[in-house]
């Protein structure tokens, strides 16, 4: 993942590194952040308004804020249905739904939110704005998810779905990040607030659960995991699905064993990320080393992110790579999906790997390469031209059995169940699956590093050019195309894909941390993905250098 790896990486969390959740609650409200300071302003990365609390990224004025702006904005735009306000388990997403729903009461707005003592996944807030919006016309509903998704313990994270049920495109976030913005330059003397919201009878309590577990039956084929026998294990990683999965055992009656059902704030039960954080990346192999070590109990494993937008999978052979498992999951549901629509698509990110292309091309299905964040998908999945989406980054969402929209944002779970259904049907773990596709299509290699960024070198790694790079070779080969609009619609994806004949990078900021992400593909051998690695840092070094 770096060239600068941690010893800690890999390791369970030492006490060292834990945080102290009591000074992040208390900086939350105690801390005012300034609109002066770029770091302390709303920000909208790839999904969402991101930051902790000790640095005055994510208190609660930017959640007074950011809620005041979705009223408005919900106000200009006519949606006048319930408001599904859905929270994961980490430290700060608590106080932070309070504070919205302090903001929503005061605009008189109907917010549905788990039970006490329950959390809410990601694509279960999708599922519920769907559901309640499928028929109408009127009236729709829309969602806020508050998280962070996988970034470390300290962090908060808030998001806004909208009636299509997935993350706010950019003309949305963009109109409510500027109207936050400027109500943080009033010291959110414009925000209207309601104290106990509890009271204010706009508030109703609303199942998410046995909801989204109901349905899962019309997207996953549990008579054919149950005839088999294939045995799951899951490890929700103290996430928002952690109270999900036995429903989902016992309804199904399947064999799946939930093998921790921990909820920890700090995440002490984690090992540590490749640069000495707590992340909950299942796509990372140092953060899953719990679920790596259940390949020899279960036929199959899987875990989750703590939004459970994400999912990661262990075969007996290890945990699969991201890329590996989407590849995996297109060649078998476009295969086992007949009812599918006969034109309906594979959508992938400009970073995610080139052997989508192969296999979609195999399955005579249209291929849209789309830059990188999942809203670009949620059109597509709604009106079912797109079948299957997925991220390098392990999220990924497809359509019902029948050829009906399922979530519109990212779901770690039926991922998750899907392995089970793939090895039960084929007989084979998804792995192998992987296997089978290789030797009709060759072998790629693929990685990932990243590396410190400033937010200036961000600034410019997000607006780089091919005219800019400084080279006209990639490992040792003539550069065939530099790109920095994704080929479906042609929106520039805040980096650069540059392409040769055995291979390429693509190199773009993170939406959500101090990071670039540098991405690489060869059609050779490990030794030439380490080229491609070796020149595509120092290519973008150089190009972001000032």
């Amino acid at each position: 993942m770096s060239d600068h790896l941690s010893p800690l990486a890999g390791k369970p969390a030492p006490a060292s590194i834990l945080i102290d959740v009591t000074a992040l609650l208390d900086a939350y409200t105690a801390l005012t952040p300034d609109p002066a300071v770029a770091a302390q302003r709303v920000a909208f990365g790839t999904s969402g308004h991101r930051g902790t609390s000790t640095e005055r990224s994510f208190n609660e004025a930017h959640i007074l804020a950011i809620t005041q702006a979705i009223c408005e904005y919900r106000q200009r735009q006519g949606i006048s249905g319930p408001l599904f306000l859905g929270a994961d388990t980490h430290a700060l997403s608590a106080p932070a739904q309070h504070s919205a729903l302090e903001v929503l009461a005061a605009h008189g707005v109907h917010t549905r939110i788990a039970p006490p003592g329950d959390f809410t996944p990601t694509p279960a807030v999708s599922h519920a704005v769907l559901t309640y919006n499928r028929g109408r016309t009127a009236g729709l509903a829309d969602g806020i998810v508050v998280t962070p998704s996988h970034n470390p313990p300290d962090s908060g994270g808030f998001k806004y779905n909208p009636t299509n049920g997935g993350p706010a495109d950019t003309a949305v976030t963009g109109w409510i990040e500027q109207r936050a913005n400027a109500l943080l330059e009033q010291g959110v003397a414009g925000v209207r607030r309601l104290a106990a919201p509890e009271r204010s009878g706009s508030l109703s309590v609303h199942d998410f659960r046995s909801a989204y577990v109901a349905d899962l039956g019309n997207v996953i084929d549990f008579d054919t995991i149950r005839s088999s026998g294939v045995r799951l294990g899951v490890d929700p990683l103290g996430g928002a699905g952690v109270h999900y999965w036995a429903r989902i055992a016992e309804r199904y009656r399947i064999p799946l064993e939930v093998v921790s059902e921990t909820v920890d704030p700090r995440f002490a039960f984690m090992t540590v990320d490749w640069d000495g954080k707590i992340r909950m990346d299942p796509s990372s192999p140092y953060a899953m080393q719990r679920l790596i070590a259940l390949k020899d109990r279960f036929d199959v494993a899987a875990g989750c992110d703590t939004d459970h937008d994400r999912h990661g999978i262990v075969a007996r052979s290890g945990l699969l790579p991201a890329n590996h498992y989407l590849v995996t999951m297109i060649d078998y549901l476009f295969r086992e999906r007949p009812r599918w629509p006969s034109q309906a698509g594979v959508g992938k990110t400009v970073v995610s790997t080139s052997l989508i292309d192969a296999v979609t091309r195999e399955r005579g299905r249209p291929l849209f390469e789309l830059p990188v964040g999942f809203k670009w998908f949620a059109s597509g999945l709604e009106q079912s031209s797109l079948g299957f989406a997925g991220e390098e980054s392990a999220g990924a969402s497809f359509l019902r059995r029948d050829g009906t929209v399922w979530t519109t944002d990212k779901d770690g779970l039926v991922p998750a169940l899907l392995a089970a259904e793939i090895t039960a049907r084929t007989g084979k773990d998804p792995a192998a699956n992987y296997q089978d596709v290789v030797a009709r299509h060759g072998p790629s290699f693929a990685d990932r590093v990243e590396g410190p960024a400033t937010p200036q070198q961000k600034a410019r790694l997000s607006k780089l050019t091919g005219a800019q790079l400084k080279s006209d070779t990639l490992a040792g080969e003539p550069i065939t195309a530099a790109l920095d609009r994704a080929p479906a619609n042609q929106a520039p994806f805040g980096g650069i894909k540059v392409m040769s004949a055995s291979g390429w990078f693509a190199a773009r900021p993170s939406g959500t941390e101090s990071l670039y992400k540098i991405y690489a593909e060869s059609f050779r051998s490990v030794q030439h993905l380490q080229a491609l690695l070796g020149d595509a840092r120092r290519i973008v070094d150089a190009a972001i250098a000032g």
